[in-house]
């Protein structure tokens, strides 16, 4: 695998936008909405957060303390829309960035009826709570790669693409893209609040305790000193750190906020083509750079799980300057590196920030 990346001129995080600016994030206890957190509070901006406690433990919002630097800690679920909208009226956010989900394929299996409710109720009650607020900007409302109708080609999906989803996941997150749509056609049209949709590659990163996830799975039975049991080896995702596409969400939110319905929509965040990668050559990577013990490939049956996935992340890159920092190498890399320094007991919020840092003045990737 190719680590290298080539100077390229793009549009960065604007401190000057986000200092002083009130935020309102749902599912901000999670991998994804933890890491926000942090980087919104470093750019100055003042954060409320609304979500269930953090479903893993560890977690990274208990380990980098993400509460601490918040204006307001709110624990809720995004199915009760009249305590999302107390929460959301309270904080007066000028931007809502909706992350709140039930985000595992396989636990959806399980758990359909939770998933649908969260993932589809829970988008319609946080953009109806949105509504209501009266110095609102912008409303962001994040899904995933996995919102496709998937056919296992080989190009990547655009924005226009055929939605879709075989699992009970894939589909309720098709389902918020089309709740998005139909809210801002029927009530942000005429406005000055823009509305939009993000959809990710595969992210990794340190502090990600989840289940079923290979990279939370491969750190573990290193520690455990056992042989990784892996699925689908051969499955090819598009791999990127999770500030890949935060990024996105932060530089996308920003060009909302102007007004300008060219910014409304669904905007896919994945890495470059080079990035996408089969699950073996990543643990085969990891193993190189962290150790462990060989993976192998179970025999156990699974449920059905998509065999190929690319993201088209053209219109995001040439229409609104985003590009990728981070190769997979240097995703990896820094997940691992994150680990490192939390088995040592490293101050992990410090860590986080210097991962920002490092990542915010880091070149682009062709």
């Amino acid at each position: 695998m190719d680590g290298g990346c080539c100077p390229l001129e793009d549009m960065g995080v604007s401190q000057s936008f986000w200092a002083g600016r009130r935020v309102f994030v749902t599912g901000h206890t999670g991998f994804k909405g933890s890491w926000l957190a942090i980087w919104l509070k470093s750019l100055g901006a003042r954060v409320s957060g609304y979500s269930l406690p953090p479903p893993t433990d560890p977690s990274l919002f208990h380990t980098a303390n993400v509460a601490a630097s918040m204006d307001a800690h709110v624990e809720g679920d995004v199915r009760d829309l009249a305590s999302l909208k107390a929460a959301m009226l309270a904080a007066h956010p000028e931007i809502v960035i909706h992350l709140a989900a039930q985000s595992l394929v396989r636990r959806s299996y399980s758990e359909p009826v939770e998933t649908f409710a969260t993932n589809v109720m829970g988008t319609v009650n946080v953009i109806e709570a949105a509504r209501s607020c009266q110095d609102l900007l912008a409303v962001l409302s994040v899904t995933t790669d996995k919102c496709y109708e998937n056919r296992d080609w080989i190009w990547g999906y655009r924005e226009d693409d055929s939605l879709g989803g075989r699992d009970p996941y894939s589909s309720s997150k098709a389902c918020a893209e089309l709740v998005t749509a139909a809210y801002r056609s029927s009530y942000f049209e005429s406005g000055t609040v823009g509305i939009a949709t993000a959809r990710a590659g595969n992210v990794i990163g340190g502090g990600d305790w989840a289940a079923d996830r290979l990279m939370p799975d491969f750190l573990l039975a290193r520690r455990q000193g056992v042989s990784l049991e892996v699925r689908h080896p051969e499955a090819t995702r598009p791999w990127q750190h999770v500030l890949e596409p935060l990024s996105g969400y932060l530089l996308l939110a920003e060009r909302l906020s102007t007004g300008d319905k060219r910014w409304a929509g669904a905007w896919n965040f994945g890495p470059r083509d080079e990035d996408n990668k089969t699950v073996a050559e990543i643990l085969d990577y990891a193993t190189s750079k962290a150790g462990g013990e060989r993976w192998h490939t179970t025999s156990q049956p699974s449920v059905h799980e998509a065999r190929a996935l690319r993201l088209d992340s053209s219109r995001a890159r040439h229409i609104l300057g985003w590009k990728p920092r981070w190769d997979v190498i240097n995703a990896l890399d820094h997940t691992i590196e994150w680990h490192e320094h939390w088995i040592g007991g490293a101050d992990m919020r410090r860590v986080c920030l210097q991962q920002i840092d490092s990542y915010s003045s880091a070149q682009p990737c062709l």
